[in-house]
């Protein structure tokens, strides 16, 4: 790690081994080793820096007890664990099949089955045809305890499959090809890649990424030509920054290849005839600091979203032959109170994808000049997007829907009558009715005068008495948004009393762009304050039970409820953090992890000492002081390749050594899972069932 001096002593395992007493199982002590960290001058000492290391045996010996013990304290949970896993099972529908979307000649969709965890992928040449199944994801995941598999890329000539498939949990996917023709598999076998592929207009040569080993950045795009040796593959453009990441895709008219470079305040596009694959592919327009732009074909110009000079983002659009931005002119002018997501390009519509008071919108804009209009949803929270649109000759926009209280919905809607026509809603069984569920939108002040807007949902009758269990999530960094969607796990909590709710906080792009810039870098803390100030108004609007207020959140949200625990420990009865960043200031001084030289847009690089002390003044791991702390349920993959497992280990042995109370913190660590949790159905479902039953149990909930 650069800057940072280690002075290490001998490894020990443990202090104590798990055991029980007559208050319940006792929890295993993690051996004190002090390592000396200076930076700037200030030293830091951490007692568990040598659980750094998960070929270790003793690390791994370590993690196992504290499953043990995470384990015991859970045990009178189990009956209702696995009334919670019953009831996600009988309330969501096991044997059931996606909308299929067209493209080109067939009908795509996938498709589950009862009693099989994982996707069937297939296709249709009319929806009344014989079905052909591309992938059985349940037969590759045969024999193995994760697996990641998904059909990438079908072939211009729709006779071939590219798909990617990671076993591990690491995301190195291995690269195949199917012959859909006659079911067979290629000799072509690209191990240790990104996954990301694309096929160029030949049906023989496709550009795929690779990442770094040990950083795991996709840094290099090479070209493979069915049949060549992989070993001989040509290296296409490797990013020599190592604080940019690239990645391919063809635009939806099929005509170019597009090789992105980007990093949090840049990108740069290169661009290849997808009719001439092996020609040197062509700068769109070169890389600047704070120029973030994306690119689509249609018919003689390219179409560009773009923040130049335009926080919110504006389209524009060039000549094919004239990339550079001397030659763009405006489609759609900046707004300063609407973030433009994204578009979707159509024969006579631009149908354009906006942010507004925190909700997505979808605008029709008639490429005639006709009137343009917004399509209506009707609720006051929700979440809509653009769904599979590859056909640009037609009249018919497919979009996703859903809130709180409505199901995932799949519509086609026709831009000219401006009809929307139900494809399918998700069938929620158990007699879920959405008529016994209110959703609402509410805006809270923060401290500094921001207005926060929080998304509610609950249980009919509702009072605002104060009486019900309040969990509130957040996220809050690189500029996502949550959106209020529906989630069929959450009737589980809000039947047995709960109010949920989403702060959106800063950080996340809700509110736009600045809405993003006014929580990163040196105004991070407006994250946790916001989130603070959210959970501190639901409580004195009565909308939860002061005592029992829960905060939820995973990788930069873990992050978020990290901070606001060891910021306000007393506000939370329990808190549960997803594969938590935690270790900000050790983890940000090592470029060997991955993500980090990426990323210091969004956090700051501490080897500049302003940025140390900031990062130092709300890393969870260093912040944690004696004193009472909440209920505590922190969660990791061993192999996780985004939030490295030892960070919320380490955070939760410091927490129990500093903690001055009784209640429990635990630590469940999966051993062959990576960021994304467990890969099957059902281990999904228990993987829920027991952190809600956590929840619950904290709650004083039993039945």
């Amino acid at each position: 790690m650069r800057g940072i001096v280690l002075v290490l002593v001998p490894l020990g395992l443990l202090t104590s081994l798990p055991s029980s007493s007559a208050e319940g199982p006792m929890p295993p002590l993690a051996k004190v080793v002090p390592t000396r960290l200076e930076q700037h001058g200030d030293v830091r000492v951490d007692n568990y820096h040598w659980l750094k290391d998960r070929e270790n045996p003793d690390v791994l010996r370590y993690l196992e007890a504290e499953n043990a013990y995470t384990a015991g304290v859970m045990a009178k949970t189990k009956p209702l664990q696995e009334t919670l896993f019953h009831e996600f099972k009988d309330r969501i529908k096991q044997t059931d099949v996606t909308v299929p979307y067209r493209k080109d000649d067939y009908y795509y969709y996938s498709r589950t089955e009862e009693g099989r965890d994982y996707p069937i992928y297939c296709r249709k040449k009319a929806l009344d045809a014989p079905e052909q199944v591309m992938l059985d994801v349940n037969r590759i995941a045969e024999g193995h305890k994760y697996c990641s598999a998904r059909p990438s890329e079908v072939s211009p000539a729709q006779d071939l499959l590219a798909y990617a498939v990671d076993t591990v949990g690491r995301r190195f996917y291995t690269l195949q090809f199917k012959n859909l023709s006659t079911g067979e598999l290629l000799g072509d076998t690209i191990r240790d890649v990104t996954g990301n592929v694309t096929w160029a207009n030949d049906n023989r040569t496709v550009l795929y990424t690779r990442q770094d080993p040990v950083t795991l950045r996709s840094y290099q795009v090479y070209r493979h030509v069915l049949g060549a040796d992989p070993a001989k593959d040509e290296l296409v453009f490797e990013e020599q920054d190592e604080t940019f990441g690239t990645f391919v895709y063809k635009t939806k008219s099929k005509k170019y290849l597009m090789i992105v470079s980007s990093q949090t305040l840049s990108t740069e596009v290169r661009y290849l005839d997808a009719d001439r694959p092996g020609e040197k592919p062509k700068v769109f327009e070169p890389r600047r600091r704070n120029h973030e732009y994306g690119v689509d074909h249609y018919g003689d110009s390219f179409y560009i979203r773009t923040n130049l000079e335009a926080k919110n983002f504006r389209l524009m659009k060039t000549p094919v032959d004239k990339t550079g931005v001397a030659h763009w002119t405006e489609v759609l002018p900046h707004r300063d109170d609407v973030l433009l997501e994204g578009f979707e390009i159509f024969r006579d519509h631009l149908v354009v994808s906006e942010r507004k008071n925190g909700l997505l919108q979808l605008r029709v804009r008639p490429w005639s000049g006709g009137a343009e209009h917004y399509v209506d949803f009707g609720e006051p929270a929700y979440v809509a997007y653009p769904g599979a649109n590859f056909q640009f000759d037609t009249t018919v926009l497919r979009f996703g829907y859903s809130s709180m209280t409505t199901p995932s919905s799949v519509y086609d809607y026709d831009m000219v009558k401006r009809e929307k026509k139900l494809l399918k809603r998700d069938e929620v069984l158990g007699g879920f009715d959405p008529a016994n569920y209110r959703t609402e939108r509410i805006y809270v002040t923060a401290r500094d005068g921001k207005r926060v807007p929080v998304s509610l949902v609950y249980r009919l009758p509702f009072a605002k008495d104060g009486a019900r269990p309040l969990l509130l999530y957040g996220y809050g960094s690189y500029g996502a948004s949550m959106d209020p969607g529906f989630d069929p796990f959450r009737i589980s909590l809000l039947d047995r009393g709960f109010v949920y709710a989403i702060a959106h906080v800063r950080g996340g792009e809700d509110l736009g762009r600045a809405w993003y810039e006014d929580g990163k870098l040196l105004h991070k803390k407006n994250t946790f304050t916001d989130f603070i100030d959210c959970a501190e108004h639901l409580v004195a609007a009565k909308y939860g039970d002061p005592k029992r207020v829960f905060a939820w959140g995973g990788s930069a949200g873990g992050l978020l409820v990290g901070a606001v625990v060891t910021m306000r420990p007393e506000l939370w009865a329990g808190a549960i953090a997803e594969v938590p960043f935690v270790d900000v200031v050790t983890t940000m001084l090592d470029d060997s992890i991955p993500l980090t030289t990426g990323e210091f847009d969004e956090w700051g690089d501490p080897h500049d000492k302003a940025y140390y002390e900031y990062m130092l003044s709300y890393s969870p791991d260093d912040r944690s002081r004696p004193g009472a702390y909440p209920s505590l349920l922190g969660t990791t993959g061993l192999i996780d390749s985004q939030v490295q497992y030892w960070e919320p280990a380490k955070w939760v042995a410091k927490l129990r050594a500093v903690k001055t109370d009784d209640r429990k913190v635990l630590l469940q660590t999966e051993m062959s899972a990576g960021h994304g949790g467990l890969s099957g159905r059902d281990d999904r479902y228990r993987e829920r069932a027991f952190r809600f039953a956590f929840l619950l149990d904290v709650a004083g909930i039993r039945g």
